[in-house]
């Protein structure tokens, strides 16, 4: 009895054990062949989201439209709602009328590229001339100087200079960047500056083009802790010819400072001051008439202001201040009395924030704007269009419907389209009416059914609850095509927790470039934003403060968890996860930190050490000055807590996140005795995600977690 109990406990043994290896099929070399041309799907998709391209400042507008019968241009009259279609933009033109021609060589007039926004500075302008055009500022030798504007005849006869300091040397110089003149050219400021030597950092180009030696590259990159140059204002009476004293004391400890410039009618020029430690925010107002200082905003916090979303427009002059705030523990829109910083009225309150401050209607006294969260049941992330008087009154949600709303307005804001989806919901085009926001014309709404039959898996938007059993946490989850619920599939997370946004997609997408891939070759893979994210409450994005290792993985794994508990296709034994720059920290943090859930990671391009990043994000975050919460973070002073296949991929001429931070944790894993695997790429900097290196990412998943030898690559 004991030999039958046992040869059918062996047989029932060796059946789960075929039964777990039939359930993932062999990946074969086809299968990487059709992941690496998933993206060419988005080709069968039809009547995508619209881009409309208004015409001059009239009411028309012009789009092109994916069909399956080709490509066709739309022309729509925006009053009317009247749609025209052609198979050219030449064919748009004709519809025009003769006395429409303008609008017709405007809309076959080739599109100019845009420039750069991103720009280097270059050269600072030689000469600020005053608004009476009788005066040029200057800064020479490192001092500021004036001179009377020659006309003409005047151009061959010595300059006149005006030196209004001689106290500049190298370190301790006037900005000829920050000159700004009184409106009534009597006042003039600038900023001092104290300049400090900024840190660089070594590349190596190991494998150049151009020679067969090895380049060595320079880069100037602060890092936390560094000691930063100091801006401080400067007020001159041009016509006295005197520096006017400024009690600037109260802002040397700073991260920034900067001009923001003058009123209109002379009486004063504004200033806004970061100080060091991002805790505290000050908008400056100096007096033109005697130097004195008053702060319109002083926000303050005790953990981190994340002034990159900061938000002010001031109105009448000066008068009034429309600033954003979290003082009450979410983003919002609060109106400040110019003349003596208090707050007269908060204009937006509830349990959701301001997105983005879109435009400021001063005439009628409406702000328009951006906001999320304040529908129950959507996800809060949502972006929707809303308006709301000065005085608090009159909010409205412009785009209802449920969904991530992209506008785009015509010139003289009159009329609108709207474009919304969601990763579950294809787009949705329509055109409204600015005046109530109601529907003057649906325009597309995009098709996607030749994909669902070929077996395209639909994304998933999914809720659950994080670590306190209240919050709701949101993601999407991505199935492979020919999806099967009777197998098992490892589940892998792409993870990015940087604290200066929401990292989920929330628009459609057929297919994601740094996901898709991955998917179908036999995994299913989500997307989570965790707390210490942002664009929810204060309280949620203040997780991350000092505390970047948390990257909100007790919400991930509870979220991941409840997915499990729900499909039970979703193998949470065979977890990983991937990321890029802060998410290649997160994604070894993964391993260090929480490796009884997540088995396998590969990190691209990580931060290992929030002290060797670049000082504007991680101060922001950790904190300053440095103390231990920075090593408590670290990839490198806990690398000897790794369990699980980590590896590593970076480039050697990254200057977003110094390559030496990869190479650190490196050591640290050997003199740990750590087993891991890395990849140096030569040549390659930031921008990991070439053919390559997501070959190699591929294939580690494939090995360490689907438990199969890649195909051959070739």
């Amino acid at each position: 009895m004991k030999r039958t109990t046992l040869f059918i406990s062996c047989l029932c043994l060796l059946a789960m054990a075929f039964g777990a290896e039939s359930a993932a099929s062999q990946v074969t070399r086809a299968d990487y062949e059709r992941a690496d041309t998933i993206l060419k799907c988005s080709d069968r998709v039809y009547s995508p989201a619209i881009h409309p391209e208004w015409i001059d400042s009239s009411h028309y507008f012009w789009y092109k439209n994916h069909e399956k019968e080709g490509d066709f241009y739309y022309l729509v009259n925006a009053e009317s709602g009247k749609k025209q279609r052609a198979a050219d933009k030449k064919g748009l033109a004709a519809f025009f009328s003769k006395k429409q021609k303008g609008l017709a060589e405007s809309l076959l007039k080739e599109e100019e590229k845009k420039p750069d926004r991103w720009h280097r500075r270059g050269e600072a302008p030689a000469l600020v001339v005053s608004p009476d055009k009788k005066w040029e500022a200057y800064v020479k030798d490192n001092n500021l100087y004036i001179s009377p504007v020659r006309d003409e005849k005047e151009k061959d006869k010595p300059k006149e200079e005006i030196a209004l300091t001689m106290d500049g040397t190298t370190n301790l110089r006037y900005d000829a960047w920050s000159i700004i003149w009184s409106p009534d050219s009597r006042k003039l400021a600038t900023v001092k500056v104290r300049d400090v030597q900024e840190r660089r950092i070594p590349l190596i180009e190991s494998s150049p083009s151009s020679q067969k030696q090895p380049i060595l590259q320079w880069r100037d990159y602060a890092k936390p802790g560094d000691v930063l140059p100091v801006y401080l204002p400067v007020l001159f009476d041009v016509e006295a010819r005197k520096q006017v004293a400024l009690n600037v004391a109260p802002y040397e400890n700073q991260f920034y400072l900067n001009l923001t410039g003058w009123r209109e009618d002379s009486r004063a020029f504004t200033f806004e001051f970061n100080q060091r430690g991002h805790q505290r925010y000050v908008i400056g107002e100096v007096s033109a008439a005697d130097g004195s200082i008053r702060h319109l905003v002083d926000e303050q916090t005790k953990t981190f202001i994340y002034y990159y979303n900061n938000y002010r427009y001031d109105l009448d002059d000066g008068k009034e201040l429309l600033w954003i705030s979290e003082r009450d523990g979410w983003r919002h829109l609060y109106l400040i009395d110019g003349t003596n910083g208090q707050v007269k009225r908060q204009v937006t309150k509830g349990e959701w924030v301001v997105r983005q401050v879109d435009h400021v209607d001063e005439a009628n006294r409406v702000v328009y704007f951006t906001a999320s969260g304040f529908n129950k049941g959507e996800d809060p992330y949502n972006l929707h269009y809303c308006r709301i008087n000065l005085d608090g009154t009159g909010f409205t949600d412009m785009t209802p419907e449920n969904g991530n709303h992209r506008v785009t307005f015509s010139a003289d804001r009159s009329y609108f389209t709207d474009v919304y989806s969601r990763p579950d919901l294809p787009p949705v085009s329509q055109l409204k009416r600015t005046s109530d926001a109601s529907v003057v014309a649906g325009l597309q709404k995009c098709d996607v059914s030749a994909l669902q039959a070929e077996g395209w898996q639909m994304p998933e938007v999914f809720c659950a609850k994080g670590r306190d059993g209240q919050t709701d946490i949101w993601g999407n989850i991505y199935r492979p095509m020919h999806f099967d619920a009777s197998k098992s599939y490892p589940v892998v997370e792409f993870i990015y927790a940087g604290p200066h946004d929401s990292h989920v997609d929330k628009d459609f997408k057929p297919a994601h470039h740094l996901v898709s891939k991955l998917v179908e070759l036999g995994f299913i893979v989500v997307s989570i934003d965790g707390m210490g994210t942002s664009n929810r409450s204060k309280a949620f994005h203040d997780v991350c403060w000092k505390n970047l290792k948390d990257a909100g993985f007790p919400d991930r794994i509870a979220w991941m968890k409840a997915a499990g508990a729900k499909y039970k296709y979703m193998d949470l034994d065979r977890a990983g996860i991937y990321g890029w720059s802060a998410g290649g920290q997160n994604a070894m943090a993964a391993l260090l930190f929480h490796n009884d859930f997540y088995k396998v990671a590969v990190a691209l391009c990580g931060c290992h050490d929030n002290r060797m990043d670049k000082i504007w994000w991680n101060e922001q975050w950790m904190g300053y000055p440095i103390d231990a919460s920075y090593s408590a973070s670290s990839n490198v002073d806990n690398a000897h807590r790794l369990k699980g296949k980590l590896l590593l991929i970076n480039g050697e001429l990254d200057d977003n996140v110094d390559p030496a931070s990869t190479l650190q944790v490196v050591s640290a894993l050997m003199k740990a005795n750590k087993n891991f695997e890395q990849l140096y790429l030569p040549g390659k900097t930031h921008s990991l995600g070439g053919p390559f290196e997501m070959h190699k990412m591929h294939d580690f998943f494939v090995k360490n977690l689907l438990g199969q030898e890649p195909p051959e690559w070739e």
